[in-house]
C-alpha cells in the first residue's frame, strides 16, 4: 500500500505557519516571525517616508541668517498643538505605518512586549507626529515608551525626543530639567550625548541663558558625529559669542566653519565669510587680505548663487572706507544679482539711500528709501524708522529745492548789467551744446529705425535677391528692390507701383536723399521748402508746421532777453524771494539737528542764515540753536556764541536759558513727556489760567527739545478759551509758522484752515430756540462772594430738581467767569427763574442775571464778546 506523505507534511507546515503569526503565542518562530515582518516591511517604508518628509521640511524651511539661527532648522508656522490630524503626506505615511506595525504585530503577552520592534514603532509614531507639528499627539506616544518599555535600547533617544516635544511646548524648564537629570544619571552614546546638550542648548537660548547655552553648545558641537549638525552648531556659536560682545570668540567661530570647506553646506561657509565681514576691524584690520579673500570668492564658480551677499559686502567694505564709487558699483552688482533673500535687497536700497543722503543728494535718497521699505517687513522697528525718515525728507527736499532756486535768483540779481548778461550767455551756450548732443542722438536713433525698417522691407520682397553665388551683391542705395519673378510669382503685379512694400522703400530713399518737399512742378529746388505755409497751407504738413513752432521757441531760449525779462525788478518782490530763502534755511537747520541729528549739516545752514541778514523773528533761535550745535562740536565757538546772545538780547528768554536765570518750573527729575502729561491734564480740567501763566517759562526751560511744539500748541489753545477766537488765530499761526515740520505745526495750520473760519463766521443771532442759559458774572472760585453765589443757586437746584436743571462754573476769560443755569427749555421759564432767585427770600441774589439762549452762549464763549451781546439786548 502506498502512503502519500505529502498531505500530512502540508497539513503540518500550514499549522505552523498559522502558529507562526500568532501574536497570542509567545514561541521564537512567532517573535521573530513578526519583528522581522515588522522591521523589514513596514517600519522600513514608514521611514523612508519619514526621512523623505523631513527632507522635504528642511528643503522649505530657509534658514534666516540675519538672525540667530534655531538649533533645529524646523520652526513652527502655525499653531498646531490642538490638532491631531496629519498636515503632511509623508508624515502621515509614517504615522500609518507606525499604527500599522503596533495594531498587527504587537505581541503584548503576559503584560509585557514581545515584540522587539514595536518600541521603534512608537518612536517613529511620535516623531512623524513631532515632525507634522502636532506636539500633543507626539508627547503621549514618547510618553508611552518611557512607560511600557523602560528596558528598551531606544530608551534614552525616547527621553531626548520628549523633552523636545516638552521645549516645543514651552516647557523650557521642565526640559532643562529632565536633561539634566538624564546627563547625570546614565553614559550616553556620542551621538545622543551630542544631541541632549544641543537641545539643552536651545532651551537655554529660550530662557535667555546665553551663557549656559554657549557651554552646552561647545559640547554638542565636540561629540556630534553629523557633519552638518557640526557646521550650523559652529555657525551658531559665533552668532552667540557675536551678540555676547565676543568678537574674537565670534571670529573664530566663523573661521572653523569656513574650515570645514566641503565637509558643510556651502551656504554655511559663505555666510561665515559674511559675518567675518561684519566683525571687520577697520581700524587695524588687514584691507588687503579682505579683497583678496572677497575677489577670491566672487571668482569661484561654485559661489554664484551667493554673489549678492559677497557684492553686498565688498560694497559694505568699500563704503566703510569711504570710498563711495566702488561701493556703488558693488550695491548695484548685488542688486543685479536677482537676491532672493528681501532684507538684502532693502539693505542694499537702504545704504545706497544713506549714501546719498550723507551727499545731500535728497531725492535720490527718497528714492532709495521708497524702494527700502518695499522689501522691509512693516511690522519691524527699521521699516517705522526709515518710513519716518522718509516723511522727512520730504520737507528737506522743498526746503533745499526752495533755498537753491532762491539763492540762484538772489545771486543773479545782485549783479551788474553786463555780468547778468556774460551769466545767461554762459547758461545759453551751455544749453544750445545739451540741444545738440540730444538732436545728433535723435537723428542716430531716428536713422537706425529707418535702416531696420528699410531691411525688412528688402527682405521680405526678395530674401534671395542680394546674394549671387553665396556672395553678396553691391547695389545702390537709390535703387528699389529687385522685382519678383513673375514665374516664380504668379499671384504678384509685376509693376512697381502696385507693390506696397517697394512704394514704402522708395519713399523713404526719397526723404533720406531730398528731404521733405512740396509735391509740385519744382521740387528739386531747394527753395521749394521754404514758406510752405504761405504757399499752400492746406497741403503742409503738421509735424513740420510743429517743428518750426519748436525751433522757434528754442530761438526765444537761446537769447539773454528771455532770462532778463523774467528776473524780479521790484524791491518787495527781491524781499519776499530773501524772506522765504532765509525760512527754508532755517527750517533745514532744525530739520537736520532735531529729527536727523546731522549736526554739521544742521551747522552749515544755520550759519549761512546768519550771513543772509535774516529778520529778526528768525535771527535770535537762529543763534540759540548754533549755541547749542556748538556745545557738541567747539566749545570756544559755543561760548563765543553764548556772548554774543547775551550781549545783544539781554532780555530774551534765550540770554536766560544759557545764563540760568530763567524761573525753573520742572524739577531735575522730570521727562519732559511727563511735564507735558501732568500740564496737560490740568489744561484738561479747564485750569486754564494757572496752564497759561505757565507756559512761557515751559517753553523756556524745554527750548530747542523737540516737545516745546506741543507746549506752544498747549499754549495756543488756552489762549483761546481765555482769549477769543481772533487771540487763538494769532496764536496758532505762530505755530505753524516757528514749528512747520511738526506735527503740532502741521495740526495748527490746518486748523486755521478749516475750523477758524468756521468759528469766525459765528454770529449773535436772535433766533428763538428751545435751550437757554442763565449766566451770573463771578471771580475766581476761591472768592468769597463766588463761594456765597454758588451755595445759593445750587439750593434752588437742588428745589427744582423735578425739573432737571442744573448749574456748572464756566471759565470766560482771566479774570471773569460765570456760573450758568443749564436744562432751562424756553426764555419765559428762564426769566422766571431770576425772578425767583432775585425776588425770594431764600435766596435774594442782586447780582444781575443774563439771559442766553445756548447758540448765542457758545458764540459768546468764543469770541468772548458778552459786552456786545448785552449791548444788542439792551440798545
Amino acid at each position: 500500500m502506498k502512503i502519500n506523505i505529502f498531505k500530512p507534511l502540508s497539513f503540518l507546515l500550514f499549522f505552523a505557519f498559522l502558529v507562526a503569526c500568532s501574536t497570542k503565542k509567545d514561541t521564537f518562530i512567532a517573535r521573530n516571525s513578526h519583528a522581522l515582518s515588522t522591521k523589514y516591511n513596514i517600519l522600513y517604508n514608514g521611514q523612508v517616508g519619514l526621512e523623505k518628509g523631513v527632507n522635504e521640511l528642511n528643503s522649505n524651511s530657509d534658514d534666516d541668517f540675519w538672525k540667530r539661527l534655531p538649533i533645529e532648522k524646523m520652526q513652527i508656522v502655525e499653531d498646531f498643538t490642538s490638532t491631531t490630524k496629519p498636515k503632511n503626506t509623508n508624515f502621515e505615511l509614517a504615522e500609518a505605518k507606525a499604527t500599522k506595525a503596533i495594531q498587527k504585530h504587537s505581541m503584548n503577552i503576559g503584560g509585557r512586549e514581545k515584540n522587539s520592534q514595536i518600541d521603534e514603532a512608537y518612536l517613529m509614531l511620535g516623531k512623524s507626529r513631532y515632525y507634522d507639528q502636532r506636539f500633543v499627539p507626539a508627547l503621549d506616544a514618547f510618553n508611552y515608551i518611557l512607560y511600557k518599555y523602560p528596558n528598551s535600547s531606544k530608551i534614552y533617544e525616547a527621553k531626548i525626543w520628549r523633552e523636545k516635544t516638552n521645549m516645543r511646548l514651552g516647557n523650557d524648564a521642565l526640559a532643562i530639567k529632565n536633561l539634566n537629570k538624564l546627563l547625570k544619571d546614565h553614559k550616553l552614546k556620542k551621538q545622543v550625548f551630542a544631541d541632549a546638550n544641543a537641545l539643552l542648548s536651545e532651551s537655554f537660548l529660550n530662557l535667555e541663558e546665553k551663557d549656559s547655552a554657549v557651554a552646552k553648545l561647545k559640547l554638542a558641537i565636540a561629540f556630534t558625529k553629523v557633519n552638518q549638525e557640526r557646521a550650523r552648531y559652529r555657525f551658531i556659536l559665533g552668532q552667540l559669542y557675536q551678540q555676547l560682545g565676543y568678537k574674537d570668540s565670534a571670529v573664530n567661530s566663523y573661521q572653523s566653519v569656513i574650515d570645514m570647506n566641503r565637509k558643510a553646506d556651502r551656504k554655511f561657509v559663505i555666510q561665515a565669510h559674511a559675518k567675518k565681514a561684519e566683525l571687520f576691524d577697520y581700524q587695524n584690520g588687514d584691507f588687503n587680505s579682505f579683497t583678496k579673500t572677497f575677489d577670491k570668492l566672487a571668482q569661484d564658480r561654485e559661489n554664484r548663487p551667493y554673489k549678492d551677499l559677497i557684492f553686498h559686502h565688498m560694497a559694505v567694505f568699500y563704503d566703510q572706507k569711504n570710498d563711495q564709487k566702488k561701493a556703488l558699483d558693488f550695491y548695484n552688482l548685488s542688486l543685479k544679482a536677482d537676491s532672493r533673500d528681501s532684507y538684502l535687497v532693502a539693505s542694499n536700497y537702504r545704504n545706497l539711500g544713506n549714501m546719498y543722503f550723507r551727499n545731500a543728494e535728497y531725492p535720490a535718497a527718497a528714492k532709495y528709501y521708497d524702494s527700502t521699505l518695499v522689501k522691509l517687513n512693516d511690522k519691524t522697528r527699521e521699516h517705522s524708522k526709515i518710513k519716518k525718515v522718509r516723511t522727512n525728507l520730504d520737507e528737506v527736499i522743498l526746503y533745499e529745492a526752495l533755498a537753491k532756486r532762491n539763492d540762484s535768483i538772489l545771486n543773479v540779481v545782485s549783479l551788474n548789467e553786463s555780468d547778468k548778461i556774460a551769466y545767461f550767455e554762459k547758461y545759453i551756450a551751455k544749453l544750445k551744446e545739451q540741444d545738440e548732443i540730444k538732436r545728433v542722438l535723435d537723428e542716430k536713433r531716428k536713422e537706425k529705425l529707418e535702416n531696420i525698417e528699410r531691411n525688412s522691407t528688402i527682405s521680405s520682397i526678395d530674401p534671395a535677391s542680394n546674394q549671387e553665388l553665396g556672395k553678396p551683391t553691391k547695389k545702390s542705395t537709390l535703387m528699389p528692390p529687385a522685382i519678383p519673378n513673375v514665374s516664380s510669382q504668379q499671384t504678384t503685379s509685376i509693376f512697381y507701383f502696385y507693390n506696397p512694400s517697394t512704394v514704402a522703400f522708395g519713399k523713404i530713399e526719397f526723404k533720406k536723399v531730398w528731404g521733405e518737399r512740396i509735391p509740385n512742378g519744382n521740387w528739386r529746388i531747394s527753395s521749394s521748402t521754404k514758406n510752405l505755409t504761405s504757399e499752400d497751407p492746406l497741403n503742409y504738413d503738421k509735424e513740420n508746421l510743429e517743428d518750426i513752432s519748436k525751433a522757434d521757441k528754442i530761438v526765444e531760449q537761446y537769447t539773454t532777453d528771455f532770462y532778463l525779462k523774467q528776473l524780479p525788478v521790484a524791491q518787495t518782490e527781491i524781499d519776499s524771494i530773501s524772506k522765504e530763502r532765509n525760512f527754508a534755511y532755517y527750517q533745514l537747520g532744525i530739520i537736520y539737528k532735531e529729527k536727523f541729528k546731522e549736526n554739521n549739516l544742521a551747522i552749515a545752514k544755520l550759519e549761512q542764515l546768519l550771513n543772509n541778514n535774516p529778520e529778526e523773528k528768525l535771527l535770535l533761535p537762529s543763534m540759540y540753536n548754533l549755541y547749542k550745535l556748538y556745545q557738541i562740536t567747539d566749545a570756544n565757538k559755543a561760548e563765543a556764541m553764548k556772548k554774543r546772545i547775551s550781549a545783544q538780547y539781554p532780555d530774551s528768554r534765550y540770554a536766560q536759558i544759557i545764563n540760568n536765570t530763567s524761573p525753573n518750573a520742572v524739577s531735575a527729575n522730570e521727562t519732559p513727556e511727563s511735564v507735558y502729561t501732568k500740564w496737560y491734564k490740568l489744561y484738561q480740567q479747564e485750569q486754564f489760567v494757572s496752564v497759561l501763566e505757565n507756559s512761557n517759562a515751559l517753553i523756556n526751560q524745554f527750548s530747542g527739545d523737540e516737545i516745546v511744539s506741543k507746549f506752544e500748541l498747549l499754549k495756543a489753545n488756552t489762549i483761546g478759551k481765555l482769549k477769543g477766537v481772533t487771540a487763538y488765530k494769532n496764536a496758532l499761526q505762530g505755530v505753524a509758522d516757528n514749528y512747520p515740520s511738526s506735527e503740532e505745526g502741521k495740526n495748527a495750520l490746518e486748523i486755521l484752515t478749516i475750523q477758524v473760519p468756521f468759528l469766525e463766521k459765528l454770529e449773535l443771532n436772535t433766533i428763538d430756540s428751545n435751550n437757554w442759559k442763565i449766566l451770573y458774572r463771578v471771580g475766581s472760585r476761591d472768592d468769597k462772594n463766588t463761594k456765597a453765589l454758588e451755595e445759593k443757586i445750587k439750593m434752588f437746584v437742588a428745589a427744582e430738581s423735578y425739573q432737571k436743571i442744573y448749574y456748572s462754573y464756566d471759565i470766560y476769560t482771566e479774570k471773569e467767569n460765570f456760573i450758568t443755569i443749564h436744562g432751562i427749555g424756553s426764555k419765559l421759564y428762564a426769566n422766571d427763574i431770576v425772578s425767583v432767585l432775585k425776588e425770594n427770600v431764600k435766596y435774594k441774589l442782586v447780582e444781575p442775571a443774563i439771559v442766553v439762549s445756548g447758540d448765542n452762549y457758545k458764540v459768546i464763549q468764543i469770541k468772548k464778546n458778552i459786552d456786545t451781546y448785552l449791548a444788542l439786548k439792551n440798545p
